[in-house]
């Protein structure tokens, strides 16, 4: 990841939370304004004085039959050292399992924590838009202390963007769980602005400098296959970590993530021959597809980023070129790098519009949920998923490219 690289990611990542935590106008449902971060957008300055403690945000309900269930994991791989802060000692993760699960039951499961919200609020200096209870609260459809379904699930692990909490991965992993996966998001220490973990430590960004150095993104991506194949090995196999590892079918797993996560992904793929299928969402990938073999990858993305031949498209042009096995490439049509996590969700509800993302935040999450899910159904499943085979009257925004 080149510096300039990261600082568009940061830019992006910035533009959007502000869109996603902007704050209704006193009764108005669509009198919002959104922080100065270029050009369209209004100034914060403009929005009178609100109660930021009434704010409400939610994620949309999943979509399968399967009640969903959330355990959360602390992992520590004694085998190495942190990459980033090698005096912290051996590397830690923590890890969301949501999994299908019985009706009836349990506790609502939290979004996050307050202090991890008030970081990343601080982080982009939006405090003052929303307080840290409010995007804490957000309401989420899983549940902790639920019984598992009856019968073995495949496994995925999502990895999300740099800098980005797993938390951003929920609406998606909460509807994978519910059609029938147990799905894992994993926060790598020192790559968010900030994790909480076990002892009432909280964990920041400390890779964030060295990442922008020359190679530093193919170390953070080289860390994120280990970290997708340790998470791997605490939940199958003989060192389990989690009380119902043996819902999982171990012969079917796979992997996928979010910019850097997607990256991740991949290079998981070729030092690991347990995942069957890896997706990316809008990732630069800093590693080649070698020994992928005939093992099927999704790569989703930005129409004006990620379009054959077009800036970063050539870099996936190169990734494409390099698989041999089923493989699709879709660009989304009015889509921003944020447009496959919760982001977008939480700004619809706002009532936010960033004019260059046009694509809304209620089509953000049936896209993304609908051919990611398609996806890990027709290939860890064996479903027929016909949404996959070409272009569709109902998602005109997706456009298959090279298929």
């Amino acid at each position: 990841m080149t510096a300039s690289r990261s600082a568009a990611h940061r830019r992006a990542l910035a533009t959007a939370l502000v869109l996603s935590l902007t704050v209704p106008l006193a009764g108005a449902a669509t009198a919002f304004a959104a922080a100065s971060d270029g050009p369209g957008h209004a100034s914060a300055s403009a929005v009178p004085p609100v109660d930021k403690s009434t704010v409400s945000l939610r994620l949309p309900r999943p979509t399968g039959p399967y009640t969903v269930g959330r355990d959360t994991l602390h992992l520590v791989d004694k085998s190495r050292r942190d990459p980033w802060v090698p005096s912290a000692g051996a590397r830690e993760l923590m890890t969301s399992v949501y999994y299908p699960a019985r009706h009836g039951g349990g506790r609502p499961a939290s979004y996050t924590s307050e202090e991890e919200a008030r970081l990343l609020l601080e982080w982009w200096k939006k405090e003052d838009v929303l307080a840290p209870a409010a995007y804490a609260g957000t309401r989420t459809h899983a549940r902790t202390g639920v019984r598992p379904a009856p019968g073995r699930f495949p496994l995925i692990v999502l990895s999300p963007g740099f800098t980005a909490p797993r938390s951003t991965l929920t609406h998606l992993a909460e509807d994978l769980a519910s059609r029938g996966f147990v799905v894992a998001t994993v926060d790598h220490a020192y790559e968010s602005v900030g994790t909480a973990f076990p002892g009432g430590r909280v964990l920041t960004c400390q890779a964030c400098a060295p990442v922008e150095e020359p190679g530093g993104g193919e170390l953070a991506t080289k860390g994120r296959a280990k970290d997708i194949s340790y998470v791997i090995d605490r939940l199958t196999g003989g060192k389990n970590a989690w009380r119902h590892a043996r819902m999982i079918d171990e012969k079917r797993i796979g992997a996928g993530g979010h910019s850097i996560g997607g990256s991740g992904a991949l290079a998981a793929m070729t030092t690991d021959r347990r995942v069957r299928a890896g997706m990316n969402m809008d990732g630069h990938f800093h590693t080649r597809p070698t020994g992928l073999g005939d093992r099927p990858f999704l790569m989703i993305g930005t129409e004006t980023i990620h379009t054959p031949g077009v800036e970063d498209g050539k870099n996936w042009d190169e990734t494409w070129e390099g698989m041999d096995g089923w493989k699709r490439w879709l660009t989304v049509r009015g889509s921003g790098h944020f447009t496959f996590t919760d982001v977008p969700v939480l700004a619809a509800q706002a009532g936010a519009v960033d004019p260059e993302v046009p694509l809304s935040g209620e089509r953000s999450e049936q896209i993304t949920r609908a051919y990611i899910g398609a996806f890990y159904e027709r290939h860890l499943r064996g479903v027929p998923r016909p949404l996959l085979d070409g272009p569709t009257p109902g998602n005109p925004e997706v456009t298959f490219q090279r298929r």
